[in-house]
């Protein structure tokens, strides 16, 4: 019998739209900037969790609800993500899924973000409106890793799908999707130019018969 490979970990990076991605961005860099000007709760939030940085996690949380461009932002995510749900298997049938958070996050010099996931969600993802060159990746973790106490280290040339982590390097106008129990990190980029991008979860519910 041959060697099994089981239970992948699939993870999507794609782009958002075929055109008109370098307008759509500035208006998010107009909105994301304007936000933060404004967002003195978020700015104290930021101070406390995320120092050198910016994000609306402690404030803004459902900027697709309030913001006309975030909204354009989720219904172009929307296909997007059911594809990516169908493709992992998921039986959507008398189900829909919905974008319930999105949020801005704005990265600079050493600024990080430490390992998480995303609870009481089902898809997360980030869309990337500005990726300096040398911002820092995107950092998954093998979810199976908490468990591996006694074994040995890996060796440096296996294959990715062999690895305990993976790094993606996106660049701006592309959107990375992974199921929200996947652990993962933005270590520091040490960059003057701000990394913008825009966090995202979806829930399902069943529809009405």
């Amino acid at each position: 019998m041959p060697m099994l490979s089981l239970f992948p970990t699939r993870i999507e990076v794609a782009l958002l739209k075929k055109r008109g991605l370098d307008s759509f961005n500035r208006d998010l860099i107009d909105v994301c900037e304007s936000l933060r000007l404004a967002d003195t709760t978020g700015q104290r939030w930021s101070a406390r969790n995320y120092p050198g940085g910016y994000t609306s996690y402690g404030s803004h949380d459902q900027m697709h609800r309030i913001s006309t461009t975030f909204a354009v932002l989720e219904k172009a995510l929307d296909p997007q993500v059911k594809a990516y749900a169908l493709a992992l298997g998921y039986d959507l049938r008398g189900r829909k899924l919905s974008m319930t958070d999105c949020w801005v996050n704005m990265m600079a010099g050493a600024v990080t973000h430490s390992l998480h996931l995303h609870p009481l969600s089902f898809i997360s993802g980030t869309y990337y409106v500005q990726v300096p060159r040398g911002a820092a990746a995107i950092k998954f973790e093998d979810p199976r890793l908490d468990r591996l106490m006694a074994a040995p280290p890996r060796r440096d040339d296996l294959p990715p799908r062999e690895r305990l982590h993976f790094s993606v390097k996106p660049k701006a106008g592309q959107v990375v999707l992974f199921e929200s129990w996947l652990r993962h990190e933005v270590p520091p980029s040490f960059t003057l130019r701000e990394r913008i991008s825009i966090s995202f979860n979806y829930g399902w519910s069943q529809t009405k018969k």
